[in-house]
C-alpha cells in the first residue's frame, strides 16, 4: 500500500499516537499514573510485540552513567508503558525496513488501542442493566427523613455511560477523518482498519453498517462481513461467500426474532419464504424474495460446495465488491426493517 514513507504519513502517526495517548487512555492524572491505563497500555504493548514478533516495541529500561561523590555510577530505571509505545510509533523511519511494513505495524499499534477501548465500552455498556437495577434498588432502600443526594441514580449513570459512548463515538470519527485526510482509503470499524476505497459507499451504506453490527445480536453478521472484506484486500478466497453468510445469518436472526422460524428450514431459500409470506405480514416484497433467492442460489451456492471435475467458481474484483457491497445494502435495510 506504501512505497514511501513521508511527511504525510508521519503526521498521521503523530495524530493517531495523541488520539489514543490524549482521549482513549490518558496515562497521568495529578502527575500520577492512572493504573487502569497502564493496564491497557501493557496489554497493547504486549498484544503488537508478540503480532510482530519483537520482545518489545522499543526499549523499557534506561541506562546513563553519571558520578556520585566523584564516583562512576550507572543510573536505571523503567520508562513508562506510553513513553515505551510513543518511541516506536512516532521513531523516525530509517530503510532498515519497507515503508509499508514500517506504516502497517504502526497502524496496527493505532487498531490495537482503539479496538482495546472499544472492547471496555462494550463490556461497561453490557454491566449497564445491571447497574441501574442496583441504583433502582438502592433509591428504594433510602430510608424516609434520611440523607439522600438529590437526583435519580439511574439517570446519572445512563448519563455518565452515554458521555462514554459519544466521547468514543467522536474519537472514531476523528481517526477516520485523519484516514482520509491522509489519503490511506482506510476506514475503522468495530475494532477494525480495513480497506474503504469509495467515500460516497462508506458514507451512505459502510458506515452505517457497522454501527448496526455493533450490536451482539449481529455478532455473527459483524464477523462474517469482516472475513469477507479482509479477503477482499488480501486476495484471499472466496470473499463473496462470507458476504453472503453475513447476510444469511441477517435473514435467520429476522426470522428467529420475529418468531416465524418453524424448525423445517433447510437452507437459505426457506428463512426466505419465512420473510416474503402473506402470513408474516409480507416482511419483504415478492420481487425482493426473488432477488435474494437468485443471489444465493447464483452467488453463494456455487461457492458453498465442491467444484468436483468443474472449474473452480470465481468473481472477478469488481464482481467481488458488488457482492460485499449488496450484502451490507441488504443486512442494512433489512435490520431496519426490523
Amino acid at each position: 500500500m506504501w512505497d514511501a514513507f513521508t511527511d504525510l504519513e508521519e503526521r498521521f502517526l503523530v495524530q493517531g499516537f495523541r488520539i489514543v495517548s490524549e482521549q482513549l487512555f490518558p496515562y497521568y492524572r495529578d502527575g500520577k499514573e492512572i493504573p487502569a491505563s497502564k493496564a491497557a497500555w501493557t496489554s497493547i504493548h504486549d498484544k503488537l510485540s508478540m503480532e510482530i514478533g519483537v520482545d518489545e516495541l522499543s526499549p523499557k529500561r534506561y541506562y546513563f552513567n553519571t558520578t556520585y561523590n566523584g564516583k562512576p555510577v550507572t543510573q536505571n530505571g523503567a520508562w513508562s508503558m506510553e513513553k515505551v509505545c510513543k518511541e516506536f510509533v512516532n521513531s523516525k523511519y530509517d530503510g532498515t525496513v519497507s515503508a509499508d511494513r514500517f506504516i502497517k505495524e504502526r497502524l496496527s499499534f493505532i487498531e490495537l488501542a482503539f479496538r482495546e477501548r472499544e472492547n471496555k465500552i462494550n463490556e461497561i455498556n453490557s454491566n449497564l442493566p445491571k447497574q441501574l437495577l442496583d441504583a433502582k434498588i438502592q433509591d428504594k432502600r433510602v430510608k424516609p427523613g434520611g440523607n439522600r443526594i438529590p437526583g435519580n441514580r439511574a439517570d446519572g449513570l445512563k448519563a455518565f455511560n452515554e458521555t462514554l459512548n459519544a466521547s468514543f463515538r467522536v474519537s472514531i470519527e476523528e481517526l477516520n477523518e485523519r484516514l482520509r485526510r491522509a489519503n490511506f482509503n482506510l476506514n475503522y470499524h468495530n475494532g477494525f482498519i480495513q480497506i474503504s476505497d469509495d467515500k460516497l459507499l462508506e458514507e451512505q451504506v459502510e458506515r452505517e453498517f457497522w454501527a448496526m453490527t455493533k450490536d451482539p445480536l449481529w455478532g455473527n453478521v459483524d464477523i462474517d462481513m469482516k472475513e469477507a472484506v479482509d479477503l477482499r484486500d488480501s486476495n484471499g478466497r472466496d470473499p463473496a461467500f462470507y458476504a453472503a453468510r453475513a447476510l444469511e445469518s441477517t435473514i435467520k436472526i429476522i426470522s428467529d426474532q420475529k418468531r416465524w422460524t418453524h424448525g423445517g428450514e433447510k437452507g437459505a431459500q426457506n428463512y426466505i419464504e419465512n420473510l416474503g409470506s402473506k402470513k408474516n405480514g409480507t416482511f419483504i416484497n415478492e420481487w425482493e424474495r426473488e432477488a435474494l433467492k437468485s443471489f444465493f442460489s447464483a452467488v453463494r451456492n456455487p461457492f458453498g460446495h465442491g467444484a468436483g471435475s468443474e472449474k473452480m467458481p470465481k468473481l472477478s474484483r469488481q464482481q467481488t465488491d458488488w457482492a460485499i457491497e449488496s450484502c451490507m445494502s441488504w443486512v442494512k435495510t433489512l435490520v431496519k426493517r426490523m
